[in-house]
């Protein structure tokens, strides 16, 4: 990351801090959880980052108040499905997720997905995905009620690699790769070297894994509450701008 990432999660703030601007009585929790570049608190309570950011800008121009909650991944879920004005921002879209939240149009761009595994550990550079996952013997540490996009996805179903689940968070899965419990974890480009400065782990201790048929990355939502009308989520829809990548 350079420079601009910095500049990118600074410049939230005064935009997280409005008020009087709101229709009475359109007022939307948004959780989130910790996970610079995208979503990063502060101390006042606003929050900033490459999918906060658009997020906060979105629902300012839309006439809606929102509160900050920073909240577990797993809770962010259950309580959506509980219905009531609620969102949640940088998610990605699937099937299953549509059958109890409404998404917003994309508020961020991924860069392709690569793999973050120990330097001790041979795999190839730039080799297709499924091939890597066909390597003898290796383990995929993934988190809980995660999606890592379509085609990650689905190539995890089909070739059925030995899979660890965890509801760590991402830099405590990093202490587990290097702690060998597995060998290999996916992550957004953007975050790959972020996270293991965070982790307090030697930067020559990983390597980041490039996958030579690794399409664009998914495109990050707003996902709400099915309970949150129809009419603001129209609303919110067209205060976006979408992302090019």
């Amino acid at each position: 990351m350079g420079m601009h990432m910095l500049v990118l999660l600074r410049i939230a703030s005064p935009l997280l801090l409005w008020g009087g601007a709101c229709r009475a009585g359109d007022a939307v929790t948004l959780y989130y959880n910790e996970r610079p570049p995208y979503l990063v608190g502060a101390p006042d309570g606003a929050v900033s980052g490459l999918t906060a950011t658009p997020a906060a800008r979105a629902f300012h121009a839309a006439g809606m108040d929102v509160t900050w909650v920073k909240t577990p991944i797993n809770r962010q879920l259950a309580l959506l499905r509980e219905g009531g004005p609620r969102c949640t921002v940088g998610w990605f879209k699937n099937p299953e997720r549509e059958r109890f939240a409404r998404f917003s149009r994309p508020i961020y761009r991924d860069l392709p997905t690569v793999a973050l595994t120990r330097s001790d550990f041979s795999i190839r550079q730039k080799q297709p995905l499924e091939s890597a996952l066909a390597t003898p013997g290796i383990r995929v540490l993934v988190k809980e009620n995660y999606s890592y996009g379509g085609y990650i996805d689905n190539i995890l179903l089909r070739v059925h690699p030995a899979v660890t689940k965890t509801s760590a968070e991402s830099v405590n899965m990093i202490a587990m790769i290097d702690a060998r419990r597995a060998d290999l974890m996916f992550v957004a480009e953007e975050e790959a070297q972020y996270l293991i400065g965070l982790s307090g782990l030697s930067q020559q201790g990983f390597s980041v894994v490039r996958f030579a048929d690794m399409p664009g990355g998914e495109s990050r939502h707003i996902m709400c509450s099915m309970d949150l009308p129809e009419q603001w989520m129209r609303r919110l829809d067209r205060e976006i701008q979408v992302p090019e990548r």
